[in-house]
């Protein structure tokens, strides 16, 4: 018995829009557009009509516009949303917002450029299934300040719930002098997940985070502002040649690849740009996992989040093998369980943690593995 098809909704002011998403749906059989809406008003009143699996919804429309529709829509009916996003620094923080509002990702909209038709049609296929199937709502965080609020430079540590290790979980193996790096991953549904894992860790965070944040260009910016806003961390986007420092969170730039390199004294971001179709993500999780572990070994903990594909699994593996750890997202808190359920099956993940335990879950490693160094003879 073959699978419904995925049931989608698409929304957007431009006729052209509505025609071209519709064309590039249906040229796949598991999925079946119900119906269009050419406002955010008509859009929450058909939701609650058709009931579609997944809504496409433009960021921009007259009327109440995509993110009121977004909010309107979460309190009615909450349904799968995917924003297509103009590629614009306005285009971007709106984004972000209706992904705070409760939409579970985006695309940018297309233009005139063929190949660029073609990418967005493949990623929009693949969302959409990914979504469709997955059926799960991530739950809206509390919306940051308006206004940029940095935390002092030197903050006390808020009390950290302790987060119990699953039976027969091993304990983190160490390099010779303890962890030395938090590399993250994640993809669909990341932006709303760091939202809930980047504000919750400390402001003396022992060692430095880097991000893999599947984005285009001109999102990962407005991103790592808006975490840095609400965090104690500092957070900013990678520029080629910055310092790994403890207490920093760096987002990998959209566009480019992150690697890690010896500058005198310390460590320092290497960015370049991969002849094209090189890799399928830029920038790429095992990218960077791998850098990660060829030049810290041991010293490396390893964090997969919610996000379709295998994107960090290789990169997981070598962590493995250098005598890092671990931890992953369980499925009940991703949007599309993808990248953390192909670590698990490949055994490559020490423990499995809930999002929202996830701050918790990288602060107790750390720990232990300090605690562990230094008792080690």
């Amino acid at each position: 018995m073959s699978e419904k098809p995925i049931r989608v909704l698409v929304v957007d002011d431009s006729a052209f829009m509505r025609r071209a998403l519709l064309k590039m749906l249906e040229k796949d059989h598991g999925i079946e557009v119900v119906g269009t809406a050419n406002s955010g008003e008509e859009a929450v009143e058909r939701v609650g009509t058709l009931r579609p699996d997944v809504v496409t919804m433009d960021v921009e429309m007259p009327g109440i516009g995509g993110l009121e529709a977004v909010r309107a829509i979460m309190r009615s009916r909450p349904t799968p949303i995917i924003m297509v996003s103009a590629v614009t620094r306005e285009g971007a923080e709106e984004t972000l917002r209706a992904l705070e509002l409760g939409a579970v990702d985006f695309i940018p909209k297309p233009t005139a450029a063929y190949m660029d038709i073609l990418k967005v049609a493949r990623d929009l296929v693949a969302k959409v299934r990914a979504i469709g199937h997955s059926k799960r709502l991530p739950e809206p965080p509390p919306a940051p300040p308006a206004t940029p609020v940095r935390a002092p430079t030197v903050a006390p540590r808020p009390v950290v719930r302790a987060v119990p290790p699953l039976a027969r979980t091993p304990r983190p193996r160490l390099g010779s002098d303890g962890y030395e790096i938090v590399t993250l991953g994640t993809s669909t549904g990341g932006p709303v997940a760091l939202s809930r894992v980047v504000p919750a860790l400390p402001a003396d965070l022992p060692v430095p985070l880097v991000i893999v944040q599947h984005m285009p260009p001109g999102f990962t910016r407005p991103l790592a502002e808006r975490l840095n806003a609400a965090s104690q961390l500092r957070v900013v986007e990678g520029e080629e040649g910055m310092p790994l420092e403890a207490g920093t969170a760096i987002i990998a730039p959209a566009g480019r690849q992150l690697a890690f390199a010896r500058s005198g004294g310390g460590w320092v971001c290497r960015l370049f740009i991969e002849p094209a179709g090189h890799s399928l993500h830029v920038p790429s999780v095992d990218h960077m996992m791998n850098s990660a572990a060829a030049s810290f070994a041991g010293g490396t903990v390893g964090v997969i989040m919610t996000g379709m594909g295998n994107d960090g699994l290789e990169g997981l593996k070598r962590i493995k093998a250098q005598g890092g750890y671990v931890l992953g997202q369980d499925e009940s808190t991703c949007v599309v369980y993808g990248m953390p359920r192909a670590a698990a099956h490949a055994g490559v993940v020490d423990r499995v943690v809930p999002l929202e335990g996830m701050a918790d879950a990288i602060v107790d490693v750390l720990d232990r593995g300090r605690t562990a160094s230094r008792l080690a003879p």
